[in-house]
């Protein structure tokens, strides 16, 4: 036993090499974004990976105080939220359907929907432009969710689709003959159980949605209306930058994103383990 365990600790050792290693080329960026946050304009310069000497939160009272960063950071809450709960629910719907439902049609339609993984949304922005246009969505916020909602859900479909189909059926079958009906049996048995599915698609689609300045930048040019990226372009001038500031909103946006991942982490980590071990 005492052999078989020392052999075990030499077989992860390399791997928890990799892992630290990949973890402090993740970390490195953001501690030098938080760090920075807290000195002026000049210090950045003279010591950008060092400590403050003193640690400056006029940078933190600026942004909140002297700017709408409140404003952009509930316009992007708003945005992201509803995007993800529409992406969920109709990823959700269309993953049972076709999970459920077998056939050539149906193969079909699954290999249509997730096409989308392959073809990036931006590359139909011109003709996005005109359709928003149309609808009258121009300078509002509601122009990005269905866009948002269009990108998630490929991703959405291509992992609860193969979820669904692991559990068994046995479960719905067994619903079916209490007397409940498809939604009843989608509601009280297949959603719990796709806790850990849905929070992979809603985690994996939240850092894009939230970072994304592609769409805002071509449907939003009224103040009120901007997301927190789209705002944080305020504070890039002509011929200079005050960085202190840029890094103190990048810092306070990072907040929501890092919170939701720590929350669902364990959600997270299940979603996508979920039937990489069979027996």
């Amino acid at each position: 036993m005492a052999k078989g365990s020392i052999k075990r600790q030499n077989l992860n050792t390399p791997s928890h090499v990799v892992l630290v290693i990949w973890s402090a080329i993740v970390i490195f960026p953001l501690w030098i974004m938080v760090i920075n946050s807290f000195k002026d304009r000049l210090s950045i310069y003279q010591s950008p990976f060092g400590l403050p000497k003193t640690w400056n939160i006029a940078n933190y009272g600026a942004v909140l105080g002297d700017s709408d960063f409140l404003g952009y950071f509930k316009n992007s809450l708003v945005v992201v939220v509803l995007s993800l709960f529409i992406l969920v629910v109709v990823s959700s719907l269309a993953s049972y359907a076709l999970a459920n439902w077998r056939g050539k049609i149906s193969r079909g339609l699954y290999f249509f929907c997730i096409a989308g993984m392959m073809l990036p949304i931006k590359i139909a922005s011109i003709r996005i432009l005109e359709l928003v246009r149309s609808l009258g969505l121009l300078n509002t916020i509601w122009s990005l969710i269905p866009i948002y909602v269009a990108m998630g859900v490929p991703v959405g479909i291509f992992v609860l689709t193969e979820f669904i189909r692991e559990i068994p059926r046995e479960l719905t079958e067994a619903g079916i003959i209490d007397g409940a009906g498809r939604l009843q049996v989608f509601a009280w048995i297949i959603t719990p159980l796709l806790r850990p599915a849905l929070a992979t698609v809603a985690i994996y689609n939240l850092v894009p949605f939230w970072n994304d300045l592609w769409f805002p930048l071509i449907f939003i040019t009224d103040e009120g209306a901007k997301t927190v990226l789209l705002g944080v372009t305020r504070l890039f001038g002509q011929y200079q930058t005050d960085w202190s500031k840029v890094l103190a909103v990048l810092t306070l946006s990072a907040i929501p994103v890092l919170a939701l991942y720590l929350m669902m982490s364990k959600q997270f980590i299940k979603g996508l383990t979920a039937g990489a071990v069979k027996g």
